[in-house]
């Protein structure tokens, strides 16, 4: 890991990511152990912020409205970022495929051309 340090001397540390499970497990310490957020942050060594973030994302809106946009849970966010991925990727591969096929295209014409033309061009027996 490294530090940088800017101007006034100060570090600057990398911003910490954390795993799905290991939010949803911070927030269970408030909501089923009856911890504070003071005391679920303090215990786990997270800001006070990431905690009220995490435990907010969980709990939902506060009032639903058909107006308002609804925000996701941790999991439907998680869930969310992962199609968002693999239909990313389909595109990509779909794009590919798209690109193969017109390459493709020329060189099956001119196999089938040659098929045609030799097969008009032999001599078939029967035999019995």
């Amino acid at each position: 890991m490294s530090l940088e340090v800017n101007l006034t001397n100060q570090i600057k540390r990398p911003k910490p990511s954390f795993t799905l499970e290991f939010k949803q497990d911070a927030v269970k310490l408030i909501t089923e152990k009856g911890y504070t957020h003071q005391q679920a942050a303090d215990s786990l060594g997270i800001s006070l912020s990431a905690i009220g973030r995490w435990s907010r994302a969980e709990r939902g809106p506060a009032h639903t409205s058909l107006a308002k946009t609804a925000a996701l849970n941790l999991s439907d966010h998680a869930e969310l970022l992962r199609l968002r991925k693999e239909n990313e990727r389909l595109r990509m591969e779909r794009e590919i495929l798209k690109k193969a096929g017109l390459e493709i295209q020329p060189v099956i014409a001119t196999v089938l051309k040659f098929s045609v033309m030799a097969i008009k061009n032999s001599t078939f027996f029967l035999v019995d």
